[in-house]
């Protein structure tokens, strides 16, 4: 008698996916199906598509999807949010998408403490416009626009959105993870469970970033771009737990202030 040991999960369409080879996007898509199958919570969750390599995200997640404007996911998240709060609301991003045009809408989001989750894929890389040079593209690292390596003196450095978020009182949960070995997707997986049962329990402001490999504009084979990962990014942007909603402070709730009466 033939055992199961592994099905598709029922958090993705079944549709191919049409990412690169070597690309991290379609792990993390199938952690996130797994996640929201597991939690039973696939059919109240609204997911946001982004503007980049993943814009194609709302035909692979089997959940309700709305694509915004580039950049606006965390505010569109926050709409739906605050409109259905029975329902689960998360934002699938590039690092184009949430550190540069969407820095904005991030940044207020987590201040906030929306009750949102944002799932942010870091490759370092503008993917789907060519190879351009991103907010997280390594110091030295070429691409169409740095061909001769990111200049800090030109280009600034790059941006750590885990930890620039964790210096806010607000958010509840932050991560960094990879997908690059089995070991970490394992670990990746653990993070995004935690992150949407945050919202769950409406504990507040959620988000995985999700270290990716991007061969195609890396210029390097598959197995190159894990070692990359490995060797050059991880050391820049280290895995990690930023925030806990175990170590999140209780925030003080002002007295309301009476109203004075006037003559």
């Amino acid at each position: 008698m033939e055992k199961k040991v592994f099905e598709r999960t029922k958090g993705l369409t079944e549709i191919l996916m049409r990412y690169c080879p070597g690309c991290g996007h379609g792990v993390v898509h199938r952690l996130v199906g797994e996640v929201m199958e597991e939690l039973g919570i696939t059919n109240r969750t609204i997911g946001i598509a982004p503007v980049g390599c993943s814009v194609f995200a709302d035909e692979y997640f089997n959940c309700d999807m709305i694509q915004p404007a580039h950049g606006r996911g965390p505010a569109v998240a926050t709409g739906i949010k605050r409109v259905r709060p029975d329902c689960i609301v998360f934002s699938y991003q590039g690092d184009g998408d949430l550190a540069s045009i969407g820095m904005a809408e991030t940044i207020h989001a987590a201040a906030r403490g929306e009750r949102i989750t944002i799932i942010f894929v870091n490759n370092a890389i503008y993917g789907m416009t060519g190879g351009q040079m991103a907010p997280t593209t390594l110091l030295g690292m070429k691409s169409t626009t740095t061909p001769f390596g990111r200049d800090p003196r030109v280009a600034g450095y790059p941006i750590k959105v885990c930890e620039l978020l964790a210096t806010l009182e607000a958010p509840a949960y932050l991560a960094r993870v990879s997908v690059h070995k089995p070991a970490n997707v394992l670990k990746a997986k653990k993070a995004i469970k935690k992150a949407f049962q945050v919202q769950m329990n409406d504990q507040g402001f959620s988000l995985v970033e999700i270290l990716s490999q991007c061969p195609t504009d890396w210029f390097v084979t598959p197995l190159q771009g894990i070692d990359f990962v490995e060797k050059m990014m991880i050391p820049f942007f280290p895995l990690g737990e930023y925030k806990t909603i175990e170590g999140k402070k209780e925030t003080v709730k002002p007295e309301p202030k009476k109203v004075l009466e006037t003559v």
